[in-house]
Order: C-alpha cells, then structure tokens, then sequence
C-alpha cells in the first residue's frame, strides 16, 4: 500500500524533467529553512508554557486566598444569627411560652433576620431560618418579611439533613446568577440538627476577586463543586466533561494538568473545599512562537519564489518544446470545442500538433452525431410513454365521474369538479417529465377523493408520509396509474370492505413509496412473470396493452434513475398486494 502511494505522488516528477528542477530547487532552499524555524517556534513555546504555568498557579493561590476570605465574611454573617441570644432564647423555650411570648420571640427573630439582611450589602438577595422541630420557616427578603409552616421540608433543607452536613453551597434553582449558603443549626448537647439558616447571595460579587485571574482570549474560568459540576461561569466557553470529571477525581489541593487542547489549572476553596478552574487554551502559549514563526516565513517564502524563478528559467529552454506537444495532448477533448490551432512550427513537434489537432476534430464531429440521434431517440421514447399514459388516464377519470353528477348534492359534485379540475391542470401545466413527489401526493389525493365519492360506503384510504421525502423527484403520473391497477385488478373483484394505505418512508439515499391493497392479490405463477418482467432493463418500452401496466411505470422511473431503481411487487391470493416504488431521495 505505501509503494502504491509513493509510486502516486513520484508520477508527476518522473514523467517530467520540468517538475524535477523545480522540486530539487525548492528543497534545497525550503527544508533548512523550516527546519530552523520549528526549532525557534518550539524553543519560544516552551519558554511561553513555563512563564504561563508559573504565573496561572501563582494567581489561581492568591485568587484562591481571597476569595476564601469572602467565603468567610459570609459565613460570618450566618454566625451573627446562631450565636444570637433571640435565637437561643426560642428554641429553648418556644414550646412552654405563652402565645404573647412566641410572638415577641418569633418578632425579635424575625427582626434579627432583617438587621443582617439589611447590613449584609446589596449582594445579599435573600435571609432565611427554618426550624425543623417547630416547621417554621422565616424568609426575608426585599418584597416579603414571613413566617409560614411550609408542608414539607424545604428542599435545600432537606439535602443539608440527609447527607448530615453542617454547612453546603448551592446554585439557585429559579435563578442561575445567585448561590445558597447554608448553614446548620446544631444542638450544643449531641449536634443534634435542629434546622438551618442560609444566605441568598448575587455570583457576581466574586467577579472582582476572579477578574484577577485575567480575561485572555478564550479563557474559561468558572466554580465547581467537590462532584464537578460547574456551579459558576463568569466567562469563557462550557468545560468538556472529561475535563469537569477530571477534576472532580484530583485529590491536589492545588495543581493543573494538560488535557488534549487545553490546560487546566485549579486550586480548592477554603473554607468552603469548591474548586476554582482556570482554562487556557494551546493557542493562547502557541502565540508567543507567532513572531519568529512569521519571520522564519517570510524568509521561506521569499526563498521558494527565488528557487521557483530559478528553476522555471533553468527548466524553460530544456523542456519547451516537449511540454508544448505535452499540452496539446492533454487537451485533446472529445467534446470540447475549440479552435484549429496553427502551429508556427516547421519540426517533427509541430507536425505532430497539426495532425492531432486534425484527428480531435473528426473524432469530436463523429461523436457529436452519435450522441444527438441517441438522445433524440430517449426523448422521443419518453414522450410516446407520456401522450400513452394521459389519454388512458382521461378517459377513466371521465367515466368514474360521470354518473355522479346526477345523484350528488351540487356541494359534492362542486368537491369533484374541484379535483379533477386541480389534475387537469396537474397534468397540462406541468410539462416537465419529471415533478416533485409532493406534487405528485397531492395530483393522487384527487384522485382518491373521486373515488371516495364514488365507492365510500366501502373504500377505506390512509396516507401516511415522511416529511423528509417530499422533496424526491418522481417520473409524472407513476402513482395513479399503480392505484388504478389497485382498483381494477384488486379491489373491484373483492367482496367486503376495501383498503388502500399509501406510505411514504425515506430508507437511506432512497425513498420508498408503498400502496397496500386487501383485494383479491395475484397467484403464484403470474406474479411470477410480472416480477420478471418487472426487472428488464430501461431500454425496452412497452407501450402497448389496454391498459398502462405497472411495467410502464418501471420502465420510466428506470430510464430517468437507472437499473437500481424501479418498481417491485408483493402478493398473496386472496390477501391482497403491495407494490413498493423506489427512487432516489
């Protein structure tokens, strides 16, 4: 396989002195020169990788201090309400007091909650208590001060008491750009959890803090939790998974590591152990190369010009004369036309030109000749099978209608019209063979609304199509000619209901049109001979017979597609028929 290959891409130099010249000139002068600018491109990336290292880690740390300092300002303001004396005095007491004594405990709660809310700064949204024992849950914020017995545990809560922690961090489920800190209230005694107060806090009073870390180009800086789930994304595109899940597996408290595009730096959180990422794309450390990769180009460009003028000059006067024959050959179209070149050559070169050019010419005026009667002979079959097909169909449509008229109400009458105006102008507006398969749908569609109207005591009709498919190009008039066969070889010699399902699926690069009929289906042997006759070749056209055969319809969908697509039939005496259309989707 590599001798293949090789032998493929050696073709144009051996069969060419020209090309020779030139692919040794331009190694010569092109390989030192990449070969010294890949080396300073990989000595300045290493440089810029160690510098970016070193400066991200030493950030991340120091981003890391203060944002675990905000962390525990926050958590301070919870501590200001668990180590209130109101708060105490309640749980200690809230069952044995009188009414007018939980009401005063309750108010002071209720107002040591408003104090902190209002002394937290604006990025505090949101105060709430809840009281497990008790059910009672206190929120306040800027449009609500309540108390209220919620029915079940809040879910926050909730989370806090079944995995027993003492203090969690979640992202608002309402509102993406604001995080719960919550904190438990524990019995002195036995750590009993009693409930929980939590803090509604704005992301965004970090933006200051991780605005440290910088906003280079497609940097990604966000917050995880202890599982990896970004909790947090001021800036930057979506982590993949493999990196969150990466990163959720590190036991380091600080560190970073390569991934396949990437580098990520990280460094845990205290005292709150979230994880704080930084993504630096390869290019950002490709960057600093860029110059000396430029120049090096520069230098290389202007090179490989030199060497290619060189060897063009070198190769010109050597190989003039074989290229000129060269090319005249390569030109040598058989359907192409082009003027008789006169040569000014008087050797054996410019001889070979002129008779050349004198052979291209017979040949092109032969083949021409060939191909026209060839296609006037397609075109004329097509049309025969067309001027076959719309007078038959005409004359049936007519006479299914006809005694209509009389016995309908002029409404349905008026709905008949209306159809068979619609295939009428189906058939003489559109004088491409070829229509496209939603066109051809909707001319079917009439059709079966005739014969509704005519046997709807007893047919049943059900279309069933893919979207998708509508779109395919279908010889004109192949599908009423198929359910016209349904009609008169199927159903009509059927006692009892009729049924005719049409489905229309898209199978791959085809699309495959099926009509079911429940009529009286074909025996063996003859289903036989019309499966045979079914798969000749496009070549032979029948146009002839009583009736337009299923075979007509093959033979035009063959003509236009070719001998992959076509028509098949399936069916069983006394079980009915189906015959599947196939054309390219």
């Amino acid at each position: 396989m590599f001798a293949k290959w090789m032998m493929k891409l050696s073709e144009p130099f051996r069969r060419s002195i020209r090309n020779k010249l030139i692919l040794t000139m331009i190694l010569l002068a092109v390989v030192p020169i990449v070969a010294i600018t890949a080396l300073a491109a990989e000595n300045s990336r290493r440089s810029m990788e160690a510098e970016v290292i070193s400066t991200n880690l030493s950030n991340m740390k120091w981003t890391g201090v203060y944002l675990g300092d905000q962390f525990a300002q926050l958590n301070n303001l919870i501590y200001t309400v668990l180590i209130s004396p109101h708060l105490s005095d309640y749980l200690a007491n809230a069952e044995e007091a009188s009414l007018s004594s939980q009401f005063t405990a309750q108010r002071n709660i209720t107002d040591t909650l408003t104090n902190l809310f209002y002394s937290a700064g604006n990025h505090v949204v949101g105060v709430e208590l809840y009281l497990k024992e008790y059910n009672k849950l206190y929120t306040i914020n800027a449009s609500q001060s309540d108390i209220e017995s919620p029915a079940a545990i809040p879910a926050p809560y909730k989370l806090l008491f079944d995995q027993d922690k003492d203090f969690m961090i979640t992202t608002d489920s309402t509102d993406g750009a604001k995080f719960q800190l919550i904190r438990s209230i524990n019995r002195f005694e036995n750590q009993e959890k009693l409930g929980g107060i939590s803090l509604q806090i704005r992301w965004g009073v970090l933006d200051q803090t991780l605005n440290l870390l910088g906003r280079g180009n497609d940097h990604t800086v966000f917050i995880a939790g202890v599982d990896g789930k970004v909790l947090y994304q001021p800036w930057g595109n979506a982590p993949a998974a493999a990196t969150l899940d990466r990163i959720a597996r590190t036991g380091e408290s600080q560190g970073y590591f390569r991934g396949d595009d990437e580098y990520v730096f990280y460094n845990t959180i205290d005292p709150v152990g979230l994880k704080l990422v930084t993504v630096i794309p390869n290019s950002f450390i490709n960057q600093s190369a860029l110059a000396t990769m430029n120049f090096g180009l520069i230098i290389g460009a202007v090179s490989v010009v030199v060497a290619i003028l060189l060897a063009v000059s070198l190769a010109w006067r050597l190989a003039t004369p074989i290229v000129s024959l060269a090319r005249s050959i390569q030109g040598f179209g058989m359907m192409k036309e082009r003027e008789m070149r006169h040569t000014t050559r008087v050797d054996e070169i410019g001889l070979l030109e002129t008779k050349l050019d004198q052979m291209s010419l017979r040949i092109r005026e032969h083949i021409r000749t060939e191909y026209m009667i060839s296609l006037e002979k397609k075109s004329a079959e097509l049309k025969a099978l067309q001027a076959q097909i719309n007078p038959h169909f005409l004359q049936n449509t007519l006479q299914m209608i006809g005694s209509m008229l009389f016995k309908n109400s002029p409404a349905e009458s008026y709905g008949v019209i209306k159809s068979l105006s619609d295939m009428f102008r189906y058939i003489i507006r559109e004088p491409d063979d070829l229509a496209p398969l939603r066109a051809e749908l909707n001319h079917l569609n009439n059709y079966m609304q005739i014969q509704q109207q005519r046997f709807a005591a007893r047919l049943s009709y059900s279309l069933e199509v893919d979207e998708g498919a509508l779109g395919s190009f279908i010889p004109k008039l192949s599908l009423q000619p198929i359910v016209e066969n349904a009609f008169f070889h199927g159903l009509e010699r059927q006692e009892g209901p009729w049924e005719l399902e049409v489905k229309v699926v898209s199978a791959g690069l085809d699309t495959v049109i099926m009509i079911r009929d429940n009529g009286v289906g074909i025996g063996p042997d003859r289903l036989a001979e019309l499966q045979s006759r079914l798969t000749r070749r496009s070549g032979d056209l029948w146009t002839h017979g009583e009736r337009i055969g299923l075979r007509n319809v093959a033979s035009r969908i063959q003509m236009h597609f070719g001998d992959s697509y076509g028509i098949s039939v399936e069916s069983r005496e006394g079980q009915g028929t189906t015959v599947t259309v196939r054309i390219p989707l």
